[in-house]
């Protein structure tokens, strides 16, 4: 039977858990109905509501600009960094976490340092890299000092920790090599921690403005929150368009957690749990 006290919390928590749906909620549809807008149109809000609805926004950003361009680049590069974490720190993490020397304990002594070091103090220093390799300007310079972070070395090794190693000793006896025991034992059960792993790069990457910027000059390797930028005008912003944009820059990301919210869960509980 559930009483008054119980309905009453019940009712508050859901109550308050729907003013915090609607608070993140609404800026996404505030700027899907700018971008259904006609151009020119007033932001007054009594003109938003009585306002009709227009695909040309999208239309002209497919076909009048750059926009189609740079969305297969953020979606080539996006790809290409998230896969390379995904397999290169799952690697790093899984001997990290299974083999135990001094040596291992420095290199993950390394990883927590630069743990601490903000991403952006690399900037002049990747920057000076790319030039010396002759990469700048180029696919290499967006992907390759990308392919590899601490964040997902640390919780790979945290993840791998918490899996018995009985497994891997019981596919060691029915003849496995090291090399299948780590693709077909341990992966499997790692892909919670690679979803989560693998939708937070994506999700950095593909928001990434300053990199992207300061990598490229040229418009053809422009990714999609560089090109975004160029659409606002030195006197006045075209909200329209640029909210067009914008949402064709969300939506990746929403269809990529939608797809992957299982697996982002799970492996955010399962990680705290020592087996």
């Amino acid at each position: 039977m559930v009483t008054h006290s119980s309905f009453v919390s019940r009712a508050g928590r859901y109550t308050l858990l729907g003013a915090v749906l609607l608070i993140m909620v609404f800026p996404l549809l505030w700027m899907f109905r700018i971008s259904l807008l006609s151009p020119g149109t007033s932001l007054a809000i009594s003109e938003i509501v009585g306002a009709g609805y227009t695909l040309s926004n999208y239309l002209d950003l497919f076909t009048s600009s750059e926009i189609l361009r740079s969305l297969v680049n953020s979606i080539l590069v996006g790809g290409a960094v998230t896969i390379g974490n995904v397999l290169f720190c799952f690697m790093a993490g899984y001997g990290l976490a299974r083999y135990h020397s001094l040596t291992n304990r420095l290199l993950f002594g390394s990883v927590l340092v630069v743990l601490m070091i903000p991403a952006h103090v690399t900037i002049i220093p990747t920057y000076i890299l790319m030039l010396k390799l002759q990469l700048y300007d180029s696919y290499g310079a967006l992907i390759l000092p990308f392919l590899v972070n601490p964040i997902g070395i640390f919780l790979v090794k945290q993840y791998v920790e918490s899996i018995p190693p009985s497994m891997e000793e019981a596919a060691r006896i029915d003849g496995a090599s090291d090399w299948q025991i780590l693709m077909r034992v341990v992966m499997p059960v790692c892909r919670p921690a690679l979803a989560v792993l693998a939708i937070q790069v994506f999700f950095t990457n593909w928001n990434s403005f300053l990199f992207p910027f300061i990598l490229t000059s040229s418009q053809e390797l422009r990714t999609l929150p560089v090109a975004l930028a160029m659409l606002q005008g030195h006197q006045a912003i075209d909200w329209q368009h640029l909210m067009a944009g914008s949402a064709i820059a969300v939506l990746p990301v929403l269809v990529l957690f939608v797809i992957l919210q299982r697996q982002i869960v799970s492996g955010i509980t399962a990680g705290a749990i020592k087996q």
